[in-house]
């Protein structure tokens, strides 16, 4: 099936509605890593699946160091609020450490809490497709994510 859309995990929702894991958008280290068109992401997987290097995020990651490690780059300045009753996380674009980056085939990332050590380290937040394979050579891989955030849930 692999890349088709992007989601924010249930689990993650649910672990943080039911406070079970310790999640702070604002201020723990947000990641992204890179995946190829191997995996097929799933919302609906518990949160132990959900982890960076576990479930699907165990293989086809695609990296590039130091420039952009397997682990990910941290996103920067990321926020997180409501305004007129929908909630927005965002951050600025995310950008390979060098202009020297030699990426290919990348579909999609994984974007995670690194921070969280328990009960889940590398616990998912959501998964963004970037609508279909992408490639820098000798340049510098950027994400620019979507004006409107990263997501957003309506309240």
């Amino acid at each position: 099936m692999a890349w088709s859309n992007s989601k924010v995990f249930m689990a993650y929702i649910t672990d943080s509605f039911n406070n079970t894991a310790a999640l702070d958008l604002n201020s723990d280290t947000i990641e992204a890593a890179l995946f190829d068109n191997s995996i097929t992401p799933s919302q609906t997987v518990a949160s132990a699946s959900t982890a960076y290097a576990a479930g699907v995020w165990a293989s086809g990651g695609v990296s590039d160091t130091p420039s952009w490690p397997a682990l990910g780059r941290p996103l920067t300045v990321s926020t997180s609020g409501f305004s007129s009753n929908v909630y927005t996380f965002d951050a600025n674009d995310t950008a390979s450490a060098d202009a020297t980056t030699d990426l290919t085939n990348v579909y999609g990332t994984l974007v995670y809490d690194h921070t969280l050590a328990a009960p889940v380290a590398d616990q998912g937040i959501c998964y963004i497709y970037l609508g279909g394979a992408n490639s820098v050579v000798n340049g510098s891989f950027t994400i620019v994510w979507a004006a409107g955030g990263l997501f957003t849930a309506t309240a």
